[in-house]
């Protein structure tokens, strides 16, 4: 079921996304449902990482290379 919410914008992101929503040919809606996905999925993504870097900690595992060796 859809939701209705109102959001207040300064006149300069305003403007961004009708020019952002005329040149991809996408509701204003749309983009900003888009945003949103994309702003909780990045915020899951730190979420998650900041509860794993200890438990990398006490593994050793502290760089990409380290997480590579442990996986390959």
């Amino acid at each position: 079921m859809r939701e209705v919410i109102s959001v207040s914008l300064t006149k300069d992101l305003k403007k961004k996304l009708e020019e952002l929503s005329k040149s991809l040919q996408n509701s204003k809606s749309e983009i900003v449902k888009q945003a949103l996905r994309q702003f909780f999925a990045k915020e899951e993504f730190k979420n998650l990482r900041g509860k794993m870097i200890p438990e990398a900690k006490k593994k050793g595992i502290y760089t990409d290379e380290d997480v590579f060796e442990k996986v390959s």
